[in-house]
């Protein structure tokens, strides 16, 4: 276990990482400026830094700086935007560790900070004995993708996962790891959709001083950090056609060529790939190439939606009752009747993903064994009372107003309704907010 100070003056994004990192069994605080990290360090001792390089008072190298003064030797790392690259390469020569570049890569930060630890080694992924990320239901379904993942796992056939948001495609794509027999080397995860187009090429294959503006050090592609184990691809039909080129040579040619070298590197990669739209339609449509999807559908897992999975309800609630229990310090038994009544007739737009997320705020808001109807979300019971059907993600605008109520009712409660904070924050003026704030109801 590492004990690590983050810097960092993005709430959401800080929270984010501290849980990740923290079930990776770290001890982690947080800061959002220099002034309050300086006084962290001054009080405790640090095993590594991570800072974001642009603060409200300050750049992250100035912590180190600081830190380095004092005759302090603490490893840092430099979390940065694409534009920053070239600063931060600057602060490694001023001392820093090494940088990494947002969106965070989790199974990348993890094998820097491996590296920037040294002895105090970091898991690349979970063990699988800490916590069952996957319970396994007694449905037909459920038996069926089971049965699928024993016999696919054992092979290097490269997988397609296929189902909608929030069923587990990433979480059976770690099962096939964990059961396979690269399970001792990594597992790297992607998701595709949050890569741009100008950096999804180096961010997979990696590139050499030079090959484009603001390439002013030689970077690893996702490919290398997964040499010998298996690169998950989330999103892969979000790919542009460039990259698609680059992807194929690399799966049947198994080297990659990092952008602006000359050098092919051998890699020995299993690939599982995952999407929640018809690839068949993209390939039809020609946005997607008929020859990749051929080459990463060797195996198809289809997941079934939670809708089809009535019989497994009861054992993914008493799973996430568990889950909830044990990171929220709570000892709630069971739901109440009616509870449960409302739970099995609701739709589950977002799937497992959306019922772990109604567990654990049930939980939270628990203070007997038995969690009630009360603690479960407005938008749920106004639904299933007015028997009103769920349009799941094709309804684009509907699950975004529902995200936009959930997130500024957050931030409200966060900052006591200081509708000031709140709209600095949410990076929006505060008409605006005033506005959504009537819209939604959430005054206080």
């Amino acid at each position: 276990m590492a004990k690590i100070l983050i810097v960092e003056d993005d709430l959401t994004f800080s929270q984010l990482l501290q849980g990740f990192l923290q079930k990776h069994g770290h001890a982690i605080n947080t800061a959002q400026n220099i002034k309050d990290s300086l006084k962290l360090i001054a009080q405790n001792t640090f095993d590594l830094l991570l800072l974001d390089y642009r603060l409200p008072d300050g750049v992250g190298l100035d912590v180190l700086t600081k830190a380095r003064e004092n005759g302090l030797v603490i490893p840092a790392i430099i979390m940065t935007s694409f534009n920053d690259v070239r600063t931060a390469v600057k602060s490694i020569q001023l001392g820093a560790f090494d940088y990494i570049t947002k969106p965070v890569n989790p199974e990348e930060l993890l094998m820097i900070m491996s590296s920037a630890l040294g002895d105090k080694k970091t898991e690349t992924s979970a063990k699988p004995d800490d916590q069952p990320e996957f319970i396994k239901g007694n449905s037909s379904h459920s038996d069926k993708l089971h049965e699928h993942i024993d016999v696919v796992a054992p092979t290097d056939m490269a997988v397609l996962i296929q189902g909608e948001s929030g069923t587990g495609k990433e979480y059976v794509a770690r099962m096939i790891h964990r059961q396979s027999k690269r399970s001792a080397k990594p597992f790297v995860a992607i998701d595709c959709g949050a890569l741009s187009k100008d950096l999804a090429a180096s961010e997979l294959f990696g590139h050499i001083k030079g090959a484009f503006t603001g390439a002013i050090a030689d970077k690893k592609g996702l490919f290398e950090w997964a040499d010998g184990g298996t690169l998950f691809m989330d999103e892969v039909g979000n790919l542009g056609y460039d990259v698609q080129v680059k992807l194929l040579r690399t799966l049947q040619e198994k080297v990659i060529q990092p952008l602006g070298s000359n050098k092919q590197i051998a890699v020995n990669v299993r690939i599982i790939t995952a999407t929640n739209d018809d690839l068949v339609n993209s390939v039809s449509e020609g946005n997607f190439r008929q020859d990749l999807y051929h080459r990463i559908n060797e195996f198809k897992i289809q997941l079934s939606p939670l809708r089809a999975r009535g019989s497994d309800m009861g054992i993914f609630i008493k799973h996430f009752i568990h889950l909830a229990n044990k990171e929220l310090d709570r000892k709630v038994k069971d739901l109440a009747p009616d509870a449960k009544e409302i739970l099995y007739k609701y739709d589950w737009p977002g799937n497992l993903r959306e019922l772990k997320n109604v567990i654990k705020r049930m939980v939270l808001l628990s203070y007997d064994d038995i969690a009630g109807a009360d603690t479960l979300p407005d938008e749920m019971l106004f639904s299933v009372s007015n028997n009103i059907p769920q349009n799941r993600e094709s309804d684009l605008k509907a699950q975004n107003e529902v995200n936009e109520k959930q997130l500024i009712q957050k931030t409200l409660i966060q900052v006591k309704y200081n509708k000031s904070k709140a709209a600095k924050l949410l990076n929006i003026d505060r008409k605006t907010l005033y506005s959504k704030i009537e819209r939604y109801g959430l005054d206080s």
